[in-house]
C-alpha cells in the first residue's frame, strides 16, 4: 500500500489520481492538501507515532509531495515514540531543504518503508527531452540556458533554490526560500523591459525522491508576466503538471518550453 504524505499544491492530487487503488493520505496539521481527504494528520513531534500508524495500515511505500512550511519542534509536544528521533530531526531542520529531506527519507527507510519519487508513483509527470512548443529557443537562449544551469549548480553549494532567470548571461533573479512564483513576481516591474528565460533544475546530486522542482500552467503565466520569453527545464529532473495545459499556455504567450537533456 502507498502512503502519500501530501502538502500544498496540485502535485499530491495528480499522484493520488494516478493510483490504481486510493493511497493513504497523510499530512502535517499545519500544511493540509487543498482537496484531498486526509486520513492521518500528524505533527513533526509525533512522527514516531505516524510510523507505527502507517505499519498498522499495511503501508509499504511512501511518497512525499507538495509544499510545506519548515516546522519548528515544540519540545512539550514530543510524544514517546518520537523521542528517539529528536536528535536526527533537530539536526535536519538546521540544514537546507535537501539535507532535511534526506534525513526524513532516512528515518522512513530505517523504519522499513520504501520511499518512492513522485514520478515513480505517477509515471508521466516528466516531459520528454525536446521543444514541444511552436516557439523555439534561439542561440542566445541556448547560451542563457547553459549559464542558468551553471547558476543553479552554484546555488546548490548553499542549498538555496532550484531556479533562476537569465538574460544575456546575467542572472536577473535567483530562487530563494519563497519559491519560483515569488521570484517571478519580483521581475514583473523589471526596468530592462523583456527577454530572458526561466531555468529550473534539481540540485546536482539531489535525491529525486523528494522536492523535485515543478512547473505548471501558472508558472507559464507568471513567467510571461515577468517578461520572460521561454522556460527551460532539465529533462528527467523537473515535474510538469498538466503537460498539455503548459504547452498550450506557452503557445498562447509565444513562449518556448525546452526540456533540455544532458547534451543540450
Amino acid at each position: 500500500m502507498l502512503a502519500l504524505i501530501a502538502g500544498r499544491g496540485a502535485l499530491p492530487e495528480a499522484i493520488a489520481a494516478a493510483q490504481d487503488s486510493p493511497p493513504l493520505i497523510c499530512a502535517l496539521e499545519t500544511d493540509p492538501p487543498g482537496r484531498l481527504e486526509v486520513a492521518l494528520r500528524f505533527r513533526i513531534e509525533t512522527l514516531g507515532s505516524l510510523l507505527g500508524a502507517l505499519k498498522a495500515h499495511g503501508v509499504t511505500r511512501i511518497c512525499m509531495a507538495g509544499g510545506i512550511e519548515r516546522p519548528q519542534i515544540d519540545p512539550a509536544a514530543i510524544d514517546a515514540a518520537t523521542l528517539p528521533l529528536v536528535p536526527v530531526l533537530t539536526e535536519a531542520l538546521k540544514t537546507g531543504d535537501d539535507g532535511a529531506l534526506r534525513a526524513l527519507i532516512g528515518i522512513f527507510e530505517q523504519a522499513g518503508f520504501a520511499v518512492v519519487a513522485a514520478h515513480e508513483a505517477a509515471p508521466g509527470l516528466l516531459l520528454a527531452p525536446g521543444v514541444p512548443t511552436v516557439a523555439q529557443p534561439d542561440e542566445a537562449s541556448r547560451a542563457d540556458a547553459l549559464r542558468g544551469a551553471e547558476i543553479v549548480t552554484a546555488m546548490a553549494s548553499v542549498d538555496i533554490g532550484q531556479a533562476c532567470a537569465v538574460l544575456n548571461g546575467q542572472a536577473l533573479a535567483v530562487e530563494g526560500v519563497f519559491g519560483t512564483d515569488w521570484m517571478l513576481a519580483g521581475l514583473a516591474a523589471r526596468p530592462d523591459g523583456e527577454g530572458g528565460l526561466l531555468l529550473k533544475a534539481p540540485k546536482p546530486g539531489q535525491d529525486h525522491r523528494a522536492d523535485l522542482p515543478t512547473i505548471g500552467p501558472e508558472t507559464v503565466r507568471a513567467a510571461a508576466g515577468a517578461g520572460l520569453r521561454g522556460i527551460v527545464i532539465e529533462a528527467g529532473g523537473v515535474i510538469v503538471l498538466d503537460q498539455p495545459g503548459v504547452i498550450a499556455a506557452c503557445d498562447r504567450m509565444g513562449m518556448f518550453l525546452w526540456s533540455r537533456g544532458a547534451r543540450g
